[in-house]
């Protein structure tokens, strides 16, 4: 017997009784023409409002207790929005009345007529939803009822989870729907935002296990309720239940690889572990924890160095907002207050989205170039405007200040972090000083690596050319120096293929084209690192090179190298300063600029009093202070200090002297450079005894005296060497003519001034006469 269509005019009105009915139709239906609506048939309806203004937090569609059959649970109105219903005697016939929530999701309009589906569900007892599915998630964002009702509200997310799961359990959820909540006393509203299903067949087991996107489900006891704000909402979530979004911080298809950045593996990582490792995992955790986000990074070093490079590759890897560069004279302006209007622009993004999502927001990165412009110590301004303070200020209370935000974070970029205001240094501020120096062997390889990338692939890249061995020879070479390295050889291979005539024509061979060897030694005698070593301020000073006249110079050579040795391999003493004094024109200056060359130390710089002159006090010390600033940067440095007592302004007439310049020697002299950097100083002095009034000469490690000649032996061997003659018979004759002049006097002659008279006496016919009267009319 096959079942029969479940109608009202069957079972009434043609006096049949069906034996499947379940129950009969409630007694207001009977003697009515209006048919019940049952499981599987369509209607058309009317939109009434709801009836009753307490249904509405039942969050179901009201209907007429006389219009669906007693098997119809949910209803699909137009097609497509699914509801669980509600029967009630105030609904009329032929009528739903949905909420103003229930309306806005499914587009309803009151008076509208609307298609509506009876849903069979009773017979699975409502523990599956139309499709058969159990949700094991759900994500639901929470806001205030109305807009004017919003007001600060600190909610526990796992009490609106158990409310919704214990006032709406069974009933049927789907994406985009919303719902009215009772929390307290205030009346909320909840949209659901994302669902998690399990479907029936998997729990009978009649399938394989997995939960899947579900567009619509049934909530249960077991299913995790997620609780997240609405945008622009003043409700702060707290608890387990609240949904966070801050731990997505790197983009999920980035290769740290494809940063490409060479040299600056440390501090990446250092970045890495201060900055970032904190906001990857669950707000819900660091809340525990008490700690806040580092909300600031300050790069420093030396230009060339990668500190912009950094920055912006940082913003590249995070899943952030658009990283806001800007540079610091940028936001300087003429007109009054609008400087720090500029200020307050930057930070208006991560203000607004704070206000809304609170730690759900996304990182709002802002990128500071030339920080030092805008961010000098207050006070230190030479101008009566104050904007520069102003400024700072500005910032400073942006940064962390009363309204102080969670979603930001600033990275600052300079060469001068000396002249930083110390409070944005503070934590909480820019706390992560992170130092980007010139990169080592194994750095400026990768960098080479970087940028000869597709030279190689192209096959470019002549087979001779050694990268390893390029980066041995580019001691102290920034990154950006190395770039310029790689322009360089490249343009001296363009030279090889282009025609020089009236006009200028490619060659033939052009696109058999490489980059060789030669056309890299060449760049390197072209681009010289800023912060290498000053060869050519030291060949001035070498001339004729040192002359081992006597035992002491090479004694005073001997010792010279094992203190340069002692700072390269003792990691007891990462400062040696050694004193060269002795009598005027000695060689002390010679011998200096020859241990610094001997030395290959990356770093060699001359301070000399040559480079000074009309200097005023201050002008020195600053000069003084950038040569040591700039040895601090490299790991091997070596200063060589000529002539001091000019450097002091030191006459005997008067007794006068730097004071300013004498303080800052004595204090650099023996200051100690940075963790991991080793510095050699070399002074000269022809005034030993001033400086040791000065107490000048007690900061220095070691001292050497450096005798002038004063044995016919060593005179002999200086004329030897400066090649006065060109037959030994003379040299035989001024030999024997300086013994018989010289012969049990004492004499003392600088080689200086030995070597000056061999040359004027090199351009007299009568060579062997003028050297002697010259010689003689000096001792």
């Amino acid at each position: 017997m096959s079942r029969q269509p479940y109608s009202y005019d069957r079972v009434y009105n043609g006096g049949e009784v069906d034996p499947y009915a379940r129950a009969p139709p409630p007694a207001a239906a009977r003697g009515s023409h209006q048919a019940y609506i049952l499981p599987g048939e369509t209607r058309r309806l009317l939109v009434a409002k709801c009836p009753d203004q307490k249904l509405a937090y039942s969050n179901r569609l009201v209907v007429s207790d006389r219009g669906f059959g007693p098997r119809v649970r949910l209803v699909k109105v137009n097609e497509r929005f699914v509801f669980s219903i509600q029967r009630s005697t105030a609904c009329a016939p032929g009528e739903i009345g949905p909420a103003v929530l229930q309306r806005q999701w499914a587009q309803l309009s009151i008076g509208q007529e609307v298609t509506v589906e009876a849903l069979d569900d009773a017979a699975a007892g409502a523990t599956s939803g139309p499709a058969g599915v159990f949700l094991s998630r759900m994500e639901v964002e929470l806001s205030f009822m109305w807009p004017n009702q919003e007001t600060p509200l600190v909610a526990d997310a796992e009490e609106v989870a158990a409310v919704l799961q214990s006032s709406f359990e069974n009933m049927v959820f789907s994406v985009g729907q919303l719902l009215v909540l009772d929390v307290r006393g205030y009346t909320l509203k909840a949209a659901v935002t994302g669902l998690s299903g399990v479907p029936l067949d998997v729990l009978q087991g009649t399938a394989e296990a997995g939960g899947e996107a579900a567009a619509c489900g049934v909530l249960s006891a077991a299913t995790d309720v997620v609780v997240a704000k609405a945008a622009g909402s003043l409700i702060e979530l707290k608890g387990a239940a609240a949904k966070r979004r801050a731990n997505a911080i790197i983009q999920p298809d980035f290769r740290f690889e494809d940063l490409g950045i060479g040299g600056l593996d440390t501090e990446f990582s250092s970045i890495f572990r201060r900055a970032f490792a904190s906001r990857i995992f669950p707000a819900e955790l660091v809340d525990r924890l008490g700690i806040q986000h580092v909300k600031g990074i300050l790069l420093y070093g030396p230009p060339g160095t990668g500190k912009t490079l950094m920055a912006r590759q940082i913003g590249k890897m995070l899943n952030a907002v658009e990283p806001l560069v800007v540079s610091g004279p940028e936001v300087l302006n003429k007109f009054v207050g609008q400087s720090e209007e500029n200020v307050r622009k930057l930070f208006e993004p991560a203000e607004k989205e704070y206000r809304e999502r609170g730690d759900d927001s996304q990182l709002h990165i802002i990128i500071f170039d030339e920080l030092d412009a805008i961010c000098k110590q207050r006070g230190s301004r030479s101008d009566s405007t104050g904007v520069g303070d102003s400024v700072v200020n500005q910032l400073l209370a942006k940064m962390d200040g009363v309204d102080q935000l969670n979603n930001i974070l600033l990275i600052g970029m300079t060469n001068r972090k000396e002249l930083i205001d110390d409070a944005l240094l503070r934590p909480g501020r820019l706390e992560v000083h992170i130092e980007i120096g010139l990169p080592d062997e194994s750095g400026r390889l990768q960098i080479l690596k970087i940028h000869t990338a597709k030279i190689r692939e192209n096959g470019i890249l002549a087979p001779d050319v050694d990268l390893a061995e390029l980066a041995a020879q580019t001691r102290n070479f920034s990154g950006a120096e190395i770039a310029a390295l790689v322009k360089s050889a490249s343009s001296y291979a363009f030279t090889r293929h282009v025609k020089v005539g009236s006009t200028a024509e490619l060659s033939p061979d052009v696109s058999e084209m490489t980059i060789q060897r030669q056309d890299f030694a060449n760049a390197l005698d072209e681009v010289k690192p800023a912060f290498g070593a000053a060869a050519g301020d030291l060949e001035l000073y070498l001339g004729s090179g040192i002359i081992e006249f006597a035992p002491h110079v090479h004694d005073a050579l001997h010792k010279s190298h094992l203190f340069a040795e002692q700072v390269r391999q003792s990691s007891r003493s990462p400062l040696v300063s050694l004193l060269l004094h002795g009598p005027a024109g000695s060689g002390k200056t010679a011998l200096a600029a020859t241990i610094a060359q001997q030395s290959t130390y990356p770093f060699v710089r001359l301070v000399s009093p040559e480079a000074m002159v009309g200097f005023t006090d201050s002008q020195k010390v600053t000069a003084i202070t950038k040569v040591f600033h700039d040895a601090y940067k490299s790991p091997l440095s070596l200063i060589v200090v000529d002539d001091i007592e000019r450097l002091l302004e030191w006459v005997p007439i008067g007794a006068r002297f730097s004071n300013a310049v004498l303080q800052t020697l004595l204090v650099l002299v023996k200051k100690h450079p940075p963790a991991g950097h080793r510095l050699f100083v070399i002074a000269t002095t022809s005034e030993r005894d001033i400086l040791a009034q000065m107490d000048l000469a007690a900061v220095f490690s070691g001292e050497i005296y450096i005798e002038s000649i004063c044995t016919l032996e060593a005179l002999e061997k200086v004329i030897c060497h400066a090649r006065l003659f060109d037959s030994t018979r003379e040299y035989d004759m001024l030999f024997a003519g300086l013994g018989d002049y010289l012969n049990g006097r004492s004499f003392s002659i600088s080689v200086k001034k030995l070597l000056l008279l061999v040359e004027t006496a090199r351009q007299d016919p009568d060579r062997h006469s003028r050297f002697m009267s010259e010689l003689c009319a000096i001792c």
